[in-house]
């Protein structure tokens, strides 16, 4: 299946994507049944709906149709419309069995030609050529379902315009996409769709960038303001100089990584192959049993027929296809089929506090100075020695004394202890920032009651040259969606531990307002690790949440690991999982797809397994012949195909989730 563009950029990737991970999907029987390695998905064909496939289909129906009618045969042998038929219409199922035997593969498409093969021998043309009928529309209607994903990827992409205005040597130039570079200056008239992710350098305009930052309103646009492909410009014209083209636009980088994560091959993808090849030698060896008791041809070619494990084979990796995509729809990103095999697996899911359930945009709440102590000293010291740090209560604490006029000088030195504190040189004194444990680790006394009226307050408390100063009142606010989140969680089965590195005090706080029964507070990252091993060693299979620095070693223990889209590069590549933005909620409902998607798995497992075993049955004792056993292994295997199309995206039930454009280019640039 192709489709024409007017140019080979963003449209012609979605194409080229879309058409690798449908192959990758895809089907026809699996043309790789038992054979593990990713390259060779490659190996595959889209089966599309298109001349060939009709012109071949309507022979073969013709073809049987005179058979069956005897209209012309010269030969009382053999059946020459009936061998012309097998020819044209087998053509693709034998080339493929003689391939994948080359290969050493053992194949349906294999036993299918046998069965064919077999028929015409004992000149059962009729049923040879209804039986080849059968595998090609079979075919056909499995490419039309798997078809389904192509179009849902390429929808990610279908905003990006195909032409764009250009000034170039200071006249300005309709070019295709593909000949943008980055620096241009890419013109974008009102209801234009802008191309690029790049920097607003001319002109005022109100955007929609609903479909990308997920804003219900239209945000202003002046220069300096950033933009993001595929948003549209509603108001007023635009100059934008291009930062990202092509593939590293926010829609390019989300679909690379999408694209990787289908491509990578979950364990029941190996199984499922494993078992096709293993019922089709199961089949074969019934076949020759059936022969050797009772001599009967036409139940041995019945015998090969009925068994099907195309339904496992093609709709194992369709499914999960099918719920990758749906999970990057929800707003979560997969890096591979592994990790979706154990996510719906998952029965213990372990959460970090700050920027995970919480905003991680705390707030100064008060300043509570240390008997003696000037409040602009103490404000003065710990905004000094968090002037570089990254983490958000240090930015939190700078921003606040900033606000008040307060101007935080540079520090000499500075340090930074995860889990503990900052410590920095200001104006040749040693200047200290973080929990009590850290305090007392530099011999620094702390009164135990400084934050006893702030139970969920950060410990945050300053100290220079030795002495204390007081302690700042950080304050954290619960992120609104993470209950519904929790509950949704809870409502899975699934068990609830949060893990912080915060205060106990504080932590009981967010606990309870969630509901959250089991927490572990004033942990290391290193303590966070060791948490998640004891559960693993328990038998868990652990989810761990996190988007901080302190996170990535709990990640990297969990079986899997979820960074929240705002978090740190460090938890983004550590992570299996990345939320597209800071929403915990997609998070639960890719659980939930994980787990529909497992369902349906292991149904098609035991429904192929069940079918043909009792089909196997009772074509081995005359009950079925060839023509009823082709039905049934067709229509079973279009059942187990089209179970599986059901976790494939639909634009009816489902609107596409916002993207969250640095979120995407993260996830892509630690992937990739």
């Amino acid at each position: 299946m192709s489709t024409q563009h007017t140019h080979s950029g963003q449209p012609d990737l979605a194409d080229e994507v879309a058409t690798r991970t449908v192959t990758a999907a895809a089907h026809g029987h699996a043309h790789d049944h038992g054979h593990d390695h990713d390259d060779d998905y490659q190996h595959d064909h889209e089966h599309a709906f298109e001349w060939p496939e009709a012109v071949r289909i309507v022979l073969v129906a013709l073809a049987a149709a005179a058979v069956w009618f005897r209209l012309w045969e010269p030969l009382t042998a053999v059946s020459v419309i009936g061998v012309a038929g097998l020819l044209i219409g087998g053509w693709p199922i034998f080339k493929e069995a003689l391939e994948n035997l080359i290969a050493r593969r053992m194949t349906m498409e294999l036993s299918m030609s046998i069965a064919i093969i077999a028929a015409a021998a004992i000149s059962e043309f009729f049923t040879a050529l209804i039986i080849t009928l059968f595998v090609l529309i079979a075919e056909v209607l499995e490419g039309m379902t798997v078809s389904r994903g192509r179009r849902a990827i390429k929808d990610l992409l279908d905003f990006l315009p195909r032409a764009v205005s250009v000034r170039r040597a200071g006249s300005v130039a309709e070019v295709d996409a593909d000949s943008l570079a980055v620096g241009d200056a890419v013109l974008v008239n009102p209801g234009g769709r802008i191309p690029v992710d790049g920097t607003v350098i001319a002109g005022h305009s109100f955007v929609d960038q609903a479909r990308i930052t997920g804003e219900s309103l239209p945000l202003e646009k002046t220069v300096g303001a950033s933009v993001f492909a595929g948003s549209i410009n509603q108001s007023g014209a635009l100059e934008i100089r291009a930062e990202r083209i092509g593939r590293d636009t926010s829609y390019g980088k989300i679909i690379e990584v999408v694209e990787q994560a289908e491509r990578s091959r979950a364990p029941v993808q190996r199984l499922a192959d494993r078992l096709a090849g293993y019922l089709v030698y199961f089949a074969l060896g019934a076949a020759a049993l059936t022969y050797l008791l009772t001599r009967d041809i036409r139940a041995t070619i019945s015998v090969v027929i009925v068994a099907g494990a195309c339904g496992i084979a093609a709709g194992t990796p369709l499914a999960i296809l099918g719920a990758i995509g749906r999970a990057a729809r929800a707003g979560a990103i997969v890096k591979g089929g592994l990790f979706l095999e154990q996510l719906g697996q998952v029965n213990t899911v372990v959460l970090d506090k700050t920027g995970t359930l919480t905003y991680g945009q705390p707030e100064v709440r008060a300043l509570i100075p240390a008997a003696g102590v000037d409040l602009t000293a103490l404000l003065d010291a710990a905004a000094s020695a968090e002037l570089r740090s990254e983490h958000p209560l240090g930015k939190t604490i700078v921003a606040y004394a900033q606000a008040l006029d307060c101007s935080p000088k540079e520090p000499a030195r500075f340090g930074y202890t995860p889990g503990r504190g900052i410590d920095a040189t200001v104006d040749g004194d040693l200047v200290l920032v973080g929990n009590r444990a850290f305090m007392l680790d530099h011999s620094i006394a702390v009164p135990a009651d400084l934050l006893a009226d702030h139970p969920d307050a950060s410990e945050v408390y300053a100290a220079r040259a030795g002495t204390l100063l007081g302690a700042i009142v950080v304050a954290d606010t619960v992120r609104p969606e993470a209950r519904r989140a929790i509950d949704a969680i809870r409502a899975l089965g699934i068990r609830t531990v949060l893990l912080t590195g915060d205060a106990k005090a504080a932590a009981d706080v967010v606990a309870g307002q969630l509901g959250i029964t089991e927490v572990a507070a004033d942990l290391l990252p290193d303590d966070k690790r060791q948490r998640i091993k004891r559960l693993v060693a328990e038998g868990r299979t652990v989810a761990m949440v996190g988007d901080g620095v302190n996170d990535a070693p709990a990640l990297i223990e969990a079986h899997v690991g979820v960074a929240m889209g705002s978090g740190t590069d460090v938890a983004r590549e550590s992570a299996d999982v990345v939320l597209l933005g800071n929403d915990l909620e997609k998070f639960a409902k890719t659980l939930t797809i994980a787990r529909r998607t497992r369902r349906i798995i292991w149904a098609n497992f035991v429904g192929t397994i069940a079918v043909d075993a009792l089909g196997i049955g009772l074509a081995a004792v005359g009950l079925l012949n060839p023509l009823v056993a082709a039905f049934i292994h067709v229509a079973s295997e279009l059942t187990f195909i089209l179970n599986s199309a059901r976790l494939l995206p639909t634009r009816s039930r489902e609107q596409d989730t916002p993207l969250q454009p640095a979120s995407a280019a993260a996830v892509a640039s630690t992937t990739l």
